[in-house]
């Protein structure tokens, strides 16, 4: 079983705690105040594969700009503003380039990761600050997917997003695999190539 590890980050009051639990539930629970982290668990079958997914879930992350324990845990990123409030557009965007800038830690690389910026509160379009186009755009400029959506009303469209994130998390998992593979049979071919002509010339 592969274990998945997304990690939702945004400014506070964006409503990554109602598209969580949409995505565990089916159920609106409306904006909350919270002062707990809280780390979920869901298990899942996608492309025939049996997947347990976790999803950190922090109170806020005002203050709290370092993301070291993020940028160590997760495999994936979820980053949530507020069509409505420009200033939330403004924290997902320095959440993004900080979660880009080449960095390795215990073998994983939260460059390389894969992020899903997500514009939240479609069903206030009436009173939006952000434009589609500007999500849109920054998602396009620092290889993330990109979706604009109501926590609040479209129950399929979260499920979607997470799903799409997840087959994200899949690829880059079987793209490491790979170049593991492929590096041990360049070294196993230099080892062979080294020793093999050391033993001609005995």
């Amino acid at each position: 079983m592969n274990d998945i590890k997304l990690a939702i980050l945004g400014g506070e009051g964006t409503g990554k705690s109602a598209l969580t639990v949409r995505f565990l539930t089916k159920r609106f629970i409306g904006e909350y105040a919270s002062n707990f982290e809280s780390i979920y668990n869901k298990h899942l079958c996608l492309e025939g594969k049996q997947l347990k997914l976790e999803i950190y879930d922090p109170c806020s992350q005002k203050a709290k700009f370092s993301l070291a324990n993020e940028l160590h845990w997760a495999d994936g990123f979820v980053i949530v503003y507020d069509i409505t409030d420009r200033s939330s557009f403004a924290f997902a965007k320095a959440l993004i380039y900080r979660i880009r800038e080449p960095q390795t830690s215990h073998g994983k690389r939260a460059a390389e990761s894969a992020v899903l910026l997500v514009g939240n509160k479609q069903d206030l379009c009436h009173v939006r600050e952000v434009g589609w186009e500007e999500g849109q755009r920054l998602a396009l400029d620092n290889r993330c997917q990109f979706c604009e959506l109501s926590a609040a009303e479209q129950s399929l469209e979260v499920e979607i997003m997470f799903l799409s994130l997840v087959k994200d998390v899949l690829a880059n998992f079987k793209l490491k695999e790979k170049r593991r593979a492929s590096g041990s049979r360049s070294m196993a071919k230099l080892i062979n190539n080294v020793f093999g002509k050391r033993r001609k010339s005995v």
